[in-house]
């Protein structure tokens, strides 16, 4: 018996480093592809959605998870890291918001806290000086008692998309996800866990939380939340439980807690390798949430849950990933290969 389970430990090692080995290899050629994306201007720009065209949220997007590449699999060409800075410093304003563009917006928030996010990862010559303007915006733009919102309200504690800050009663598009990428750029930013931003986002993250422990995606606008209803309530489903289960660890929740725990335990309980659990199984594979949502979900859960693991589709000939359902824009290779980098690079801890 205890040969054989020594055999079973010696081939399960084996398939382990085979695995990582093809893994090390996808990603040092997904890595490749990004970097040669990158434009004269320093940034990443779509061509798919014209609404990424700017670059503003896709360039710290995609240069975050670079930086997290290591040096020995898939080394920065020279000088592009700073490039990409370059480009972020010179489209951030004044006030500390990227992602906007005359009258145009480009996910202000997501990408003001993507920017925090690779600034502090890169650390590259005036960086606390870079994020002090973009920390002080991402704290105005919550919902909070200073902008005229109260615990009563359903938006208390969250984020929006950024932009002209708004005042009861009109809070707009306020979610889990981008709530849980403003708590982890305050986080990574050096925010204690005891501010009072992070105890207001906690009664935005209680609120989103189902009895069965997972998440939903907005307290605030019903039809925002994808997977549906579900009698008083909504559906939970994994890219929001994730979601939540970060965000919750981003504001100083600790893993001992029973939120956190809830959360996991849905996760395990539901997580499926090829799909996004909590969506309803009968729907069409090239229109489903679901399948959308895959590369998302890879990355988020890559975190969250390093023990589940998500198998996405084998990348193009060179080295892009790129999602057949475009419903949240996974079509676009600078999307899902930046998701599918993030997951590899967890997993390969």
């Amino acid at each position: 018996m205890r040969v054989d389970r020594r055999i079973f430990l010696l081939t399960a090692a084996a398939a382990a480093g085979c695995s990582w080995k093809r893994e090390r290899s996808s990603l040092a050629r997904a890595a490749q592809y990004l970097w040669a994306q990158q434009a004269a201007d320093g940034g990443f720009h779509s061509s798919t959605y014209g609404l990424l065209r700017s670059g503003q949220s896709l360039t710290p997007f995609v240069l975050g998870a670079l930086l997290r590449v290591p040096v020995a699999i898939a080394p920065a060409p020279a000088g592009a890291v700073d490039r990409a800075i370059a480009f972020i410093r010179r489209h951030t304003s004044v006030d500390g918001t990227l992602g906007i563009t005359g009258d145009n917006a480009d996910y202000p928030n997501y990408a003001t806290a993507l920017a925090v996010d690779a600034l502090v990862a890169a650390q590259r010559g005036s960086w606390t000086a870079d994020i002090a303007p973009m920390v002080a915006q991402l704290r105005a733009q919550q919902f909070s008692d200073a902008n005229g919102w109260t615990p009563e309200h359903p938006a208390y504690g969250g984020w929006g998309m950024g932009g002209t800050i708004r005042r009861p009663p009109d809070a707009g598009h306020v979610d889990l996800s981008m709530t849980r990428f403003v708590l982890e750029a305050l986080r990574v930013s050096g925010v204690d866990s005891s501010d009072p931003a992070m105890t207001r986002a906690r009664v935005f993250l209680e609120r989103s939380q189902n009895h069965d422990g997972g998440f939903f995606f907005s307290p605030v606008t019903p039809a925002l939340n994808k997977a549906g209803q579900s009698g008083e309530g909504f559906v939970s489903y994994g890219t929001t439980t994730a979601d939540g289960v970060l965000a919750l660890r981003a504001s100083g929740v600790p893993d001992s807690d029973d939120r956190i725990a809830r959360g996991i335990a849905w996760l395990d309980r539901n997580h499926q390798s090829d799909r996004v659990p909590g969506f309803d199984e009968g729907e069409s594979p090239q229109a489903s949430w679901s399948a959308g949502l895959r590369f998302y979900y890879a990355a988020a859960i890559a975190r969250a849950r390093p023990q589940q693991r998500v198998r996405l589709p084998e990348p193009a000939d060179d080295g892009s990933f790129r999602n057949v359902n475009g419903r949240v824009k996974e079509d676009d290779p600078l999307i899902a290969t930046t998701f599918a980098i993030q997951m590899i690079t967890r997993a390969g801890r």
